[in-house]
């Protein structure tokens, strides 16, 4: 694991120097958001270093406008709303150089008597980490974020409906360098904020729709490559409201392309032996186990997709010919397929294309080792590579709707038995209740379809 950029005695010089004066503790809620406190900088090394701090169980049983809902068992009214505790994880600690005086570190979610909330996300993939462990392995996994950007603030973005808001591109401005010089003094603050906690940045490149960009990141170990996903996409926004500009992870926000957020992911052995990559096998490079890992993919993906899309609004992505997979194929650096095979020797990955900019990490990269592994276990047989345009096979076809999606977890004897039974109706339960909401909802397609012609 990657340590922290900031020490513990570090901190406590700062702090006595007076150059940290808050230490913001966050977790992640199953929205892949951060929630927590900032805190006092001396209070944070008397008291909540050691024993955490606390906070309502109600931070992972709501919904995104954080209103309390019904369907929780860990969390409600009947059981009294109690309280969790936020217990900080060092080895995350790092500068927060975008907020002045400010240090952040992500915490552990566990009840008040030690135990882990396993409904968690980080909780979620680190039993997944520990699995992969006993297996004798470890995951390898970069994450790659598209956001657009607007020429607006968010405060104006939200009163206008998020209606005819200028993007910082007015065209396409993939690859473009003058497309990313027109923002450049907001992408290079992105970066170098990034940097200074303890990212290590690889580079920024324009993409297909309009004032959309993606900087990319070094890969590292499965839960440090998560938490610095959280984070980036957090400080991101904070340092885009600072400048004036308001930009999006969402998957979907028009009718142009969506922003993806493509898992690329390998696993090693644990003093980084090559476990996935046989260069003796001329065709992919891909060992055995390499094989199995993909094939346990194919297998599960459909029944994982509510963690790859976990929003009513991720299948709106799923288009043909956008980019966005729809068939369950793998193929050799093939983008028409759901899963893409890359690179070489210790660089060769699985590139896992269906998730968007709206996923949480945790959950999602949990899912891919939890599939990897079922494949080695049972040392399931991988299909050909698919050769042309899957979007035009008769592939198994990645969910449609996150109707679809809640289904197949829902009903899946293998979530249950990977995941156990209360995770899996945790997050039933989560799309359950933005189900419901949107289908409550009276949508500006329904107003200017039905209006006046009904």
């Amino acid at each position: 694991m990657i340590m922290a950029s900031l020490s513990i005695e570090q901190l406590r010089k700062d702090i006595a120097d007076k150059k940290i004066d808050t230490v913001v503790v966050a977790m992640t809620d199953m929205q892949g958001r951060l929630v927590g406190k900032r805190l006092d900088a001396n209070y944070f090394l008397s008291d909540v270093l050691k024993h955490g701090t606390e906070g309502c169980n109600y931070l992972l049983a709501v919904d995104v406008d954080m209103n309390t809902v019904d369907g929780y068992e860990m969390s409600s009214w009947d059981k009294g709303y109690s309280d969790l505790a936020m217990v900080p994880d060092t080895n995350t600690l790092r500068y927060i150089p975008w907020q002045d005086g400010a240090a952040m570190l992500l915490a552990d979610v566990q009840w008040l008597d030690h135990t882990d909330v396993i409904a968690s996300p980080r909780q979620i993939l680190k039993k997944q980490i520990k699995a992969l462990a006993d297996a004798g392995m470890k995951a390898m996994v970069g994450t790659e974020l598209e956001f657009v950007v607007f020429n607006n603030t968010y405060e104006q973005a939200w009163s206008k409906g998020y209606k005819d808001l200028t993007p910082a591109n007015q065209y396409n401005v993939d690859y473009s360098i003058l497309g990313g010089s027109r923002i450049e003094p907001l992408l290079r603050a992105i970066r170098l904020g990034m940097s200074g906690a303890g990212m290590n940045v690889e580079s920024v490149k324009g993409e297909c729709n309009f004032g959309q960009h993606e900087i990319a990141f070094k890969y590292s170990d499965a839960l440090t490559t998560c938490d610095n996903h959280v984070i980036y996409k957090n400080g991101a926004k904070e340092i885009a409201a600072q400048t004036g500009y308001a930009l999006t992870f969402m998957a979907k926000p028009n009718q142009k392309e969506g922003n993806s957020s493509h898992i690329h992911l390998s696993f090693r052995g644990v003093n980084d032996e090559l476990v996935m990559a046989d260069d003796k096998e001329a065709e992919h490079g891909l060992s055995e186990v390499g094989k199995q890992f993909i094939a346990g993919q194919l297998k599960h993906l459909r029944e994982l997709s509510l963690l790859f899309a976990p929003n009513i609004n991720s299948y709106k992505r799923f288009v043909p010919g956008s980019f966005a997979p729809t068939a369950i194929r793998w193929g050799r650096d093939n983008r028409t397929c759901a899963l893409r095979l890359v690179g070489h020797g210790q660089s060769l990955r699985l590139e896992n294309r269906v998730p968007g900019g709206d996923v949480n990490p945790y959950l999602a990269v949990a899912g891919i080792i939890a599939a990897g592994l079922d494949g080695i276990k049972n040392k399931l047989k991988l299909e050909p590579a698919f050769d042309g345009n899957a979007y035009d096979s008769d592939s198994p076809r990645v969910p449609a709707t996150m109707l679809e999606a809640q289904t197949l977890w829902s009903q899946s004897a293998w979530v249950k038995e990977v995941f156990g039974s209360q995770v899996q109706s945790h997050y039933a339960n989560m799309a359950q209740v933005e189900l419901d909401a949107f289908g409550k909802a009276v949508t500006d397609w329904e107003l200017f379809r039905n209006f006046e012609r009904f």
